[in-house]
């Protein structure tokens, strides 16, 4: 039996990223904005991507007084090749960007499924392909896919979210198995619904969708099966994401760390 391994003391672990580069797509709203100015303030460097100018500069200036800075990249992830090549020489990348369309099978647009796939699924496999070289070079990586409860579980009307998150979860586990004897873990973050723009949009198309007002949709259609009866916070999505990024979480890796609210307990 080997002797246990020497845990830091005092045995509370912190993040520090001083000295790492970190990479976050949809970085200038909701669940990226956040994971940006906690990896900021865990040190990082931090690449924020998103194709929304105006919200980097935001971001920008939020996170001034942090201890890493923020660089703003405006980047349109169906460009893939641009979007591999942006991740080259990251130590921890966080695919988080996503859209969202609540249609029927029979009336979703065909385009509108190819480009959330795009974005969704095949510009992660871009960034984690452009991120691995370093990662492996140097023995240590981080890859935090922002999944969602919809990567295990489907709802009506959302073939396409679901389709990609299904997906995504399973190039993380790839990744995982392939990243391990190189000191690179990968994981999902899946939370149920997040108080963010993306959520926000949603309540006219659900309540088209099922035939009710928009007041309604949030307590019966998007609460419906969660025993925890509140939209989950950016902040607390960032903090799960950060943990995955920490000493403590050295053997968590192939894995989903759900948050949502008892929804899969069901």
């Amino acid at each position: 039996m080997t002797a246990a391994r020497a845990l830091p003391a005092p045995y509370a672990p912190t993040l520090d990223l001083g000295g790492r580069t970190a990479l976050v797509t949809g970085a200038a709203g909701g669940i990226g904005r956040a994971c940006v100015l906690r990896l900021a303030a865990a040190g990082a460097k931090v690449r924020a991507v998103d194709r929304d100018a105006a919200g980097l500069e935001e971001l920008v200036d939020a996170a001034s007084g942090l201890a890493g800075a923020v660089e703003p990249h405006v980047l349109d992830l169906t460009d893939l090749d641009a979007a591999e090549l942006a991740a080259a020489g990251t130590d921890v990348l966080v695919n988080n960007a996503g859209l969202q369309l609540v249609r029927p099978i029979e009336e979703f647009p065909p385009d509108v499924f190819h480009t959330v796939l795009t974005v969704m699924l095949e510009a992660p496999f871009r960034l984690v392909r452009g991120a691995l070289p370093h990662m492996y070079g140097q023995g240590w990586g981080r890859i935090v896919n922002i999944s969602s409860v919809h990567g295990l579980r489907a709802s009506a009307y959302k073939s396409a979210y679901v389709a990609a998150k299904h997906g995504l979860e399973g190039l993380s586990k790839t990744a995982a198995l392939e990243g391990a004897p190189h000191g690179v873990t990968s994981n999902c973050v899946n939370p149920a619904y997040v108080r963010t723009p993306l959520v926000e949009k949603q309540l006219a198309d659900q309540a088209r969708a099922h035939g009710i007002p928009e007041e309604r949709v949030l307590t019966e259609v998007l609460l419906q099966d969660s025993a925890v009866k509140r939209l989950i916070e950016p902040a607390e999505v960032a903090d799960a994401v950060a943990y995955l990024c920490g000493p403590q979480a050295s053997f968590v890796t192939g894995t989903s760390l759900v948050l949502d609210g008892g929804w899969t307990a069901h």
